[in-house]
């Protein structure tokens, strides 16, 4: 029987605490970092010339929907009744509103160094140090809506644009598409700054500290944004029912993105599974 994903708003106290102890348990036994290291290994920019499964490509929505089943996996080894709740970024806006509260993920940093002094993942508690990831720290930095050059929350008008588009990718498979719905979902867009960013990539600069990154993993946050992204590929293919996921095939030779996108059929690094086997897991989880 297929368990439930939740929005956090609709969470009771109990199971916010089951899916923060399970967390933190991950965390104590090694396994968390395996993940902010698989993330960091596979978070390849299309500028450079080779495979990309996890960013910037097609398979940016399976890459991170297998990803987050992992993390899932890993929790419910812990606690059977635990699963990743979603946060919903265009209703729940404010820094000191779900999730950013003391009994789930803490609030934003502190104005000297980012530093987020509360809350369970707080580095103060002593039970969660960052180890792998792009700073020297050891603590868990956030700068909720980057008050010092103010980035915007991507809203439900900007998933509209995404979910509308009936095509799931289109070439050249990269940052640079401007038609499909996995990159204008993903977040790449033209223009100078803060103006490129959308949707995902929005919010993960909004969130700010460690979320901007390979090493975004390092804050839990970034399970909650990505099963909300996962609920957005859901709700495109039940909008889009004769669409699937695209390339069918791979690029051929002499074409620039050959050898460095995932088909649909191909295998998915780093696991033996490909697009196609991901496109449905119905059977596995459901959303409500």
């Amino acid at each position: 029987m297929a368990y439930t994903r939740k929005n956090v708003r609709a969470l009771k106290r109990g199971e916010r605490r089951r899916f923060v102890d399970a967390l933190l348990e991950v965390k104590r036994r090694g396994e968390y970092d395996e993940f902010v290291r698989t993330h960091i290994a596979h978070y390849a920019p299309d500028g450079e010339h080779q495979l990309r499964s996890a960013h910037m490509a097609p398979s940016f929505l399976p890459w991170h929907r297998k990803f987050l089943l992992e993390l899932e996996r890993a929790l419910r080894r812990v606690d059977g009744s635990v699963t990743v709740p979603y946060w919903d970024w265009t209703r729940d806006r404010a820094i000191d509103a779900l999730p950013w509260t003391d009994d789930l993920l803490g609030g934003n940093g502190r104005r000297s160094d980012r530093q987020v002094m509360n809350g369970p993942f707080a580095y103060r508690e002593g039970r969660w140090k960052i180890t792998d990831g792009v700073t020297e720290v050891p603590y868990l930095t956030r700068d909720l809506g980057r008050a010092r050059h103010p980035v915007r929350l991507s809203t439900a008008r900007d998933l509209e644009s995404a979910l509308a588009d009936p095509v799931y990718d289109s070439p050249p498979w990269d940052s640079t598409v401007t038609r499909g719905f996995r990159n204008k979902l993903e977040g790449w867009g033209t223009g100078p700054g803060r103006s490129a960013w959308r949707n995902h990539n929005r919010v993960h600069q909004w969130v700010g500290g460690v979320m901007v990154g390979g090493a975004s993993v390092n804050d839990p946050a970034f399970w909650l944004v990505h099963a909300f992204v996962d609920l957005q590929w859901t709700r495109w293919q039940l909008r889009h029912p004769g669409h699937r996921y695209l390339p069918a095939e791979p690029p051929g030779r002499g074409d620039a993105q050959h050898g460095r996108i995932v088909a649909r059929h191909e295998r998915l690094p780093p696991w033996d599974v490909t697009p196609a086997a991901l496109e449905d897991l119905s059977g596995i989880y459901r959303y409500v």
